[in-house]
């Protein structure tokens, strides 16, 4: 999250030099994903403290492989004016499975539904 903030100061002045002509938006939007997915993260390992688990611990790696990927992505982006290949879409796909690793670990906590009678 402290990189993260880092971050978005940078890239304000940043972007000015850029190569992208979007790179000003690239560059927010790497850094907004990075800040949600951080507290995912947070999240994540606040819940661990409770009781242990491996969708907790694989939404937390995901978040973190999705921060990486897409916002990395972006940045190269920006900057080298280059595609970074998968390398975004891959992390887009990270950050949804670290969201539904979570909801997994919340719907196996809560258990069954009681039964209606």
């Amino acid at each position: 999250m402290a990189l993260g903030v880092a971050l978005g100061a940078y890239s304000s002045h940043a972007a000015k030099g850029a190569v992208h002509p979007e790179a000003a938006r690239l560059l927010q939007t790497a850094v907004l994903y990075q800040l949600v997915h951080g507290i995912g993260v947070l999240i994540a390992g606040a819940l661990c403290l409770g009781t242990a688990s491996r969708w907790l611990a694989a939404a937390a790696v995901l978040h973190l492989a999705g921060i990486a990927l897409f916002c990395g992505g972006l940045w190269f982006m920006a900057f080298t004016g280059q595609s970074p290949g998968l390398a975004a879409p891959l992390g887009g796909f990270a950050f949804i499975g670290g969201w539904l690793a979570m909801a997994a670990h919340a719907m196996l906590k809560s258990g069954p539904p009681p039964a209606r009678g």
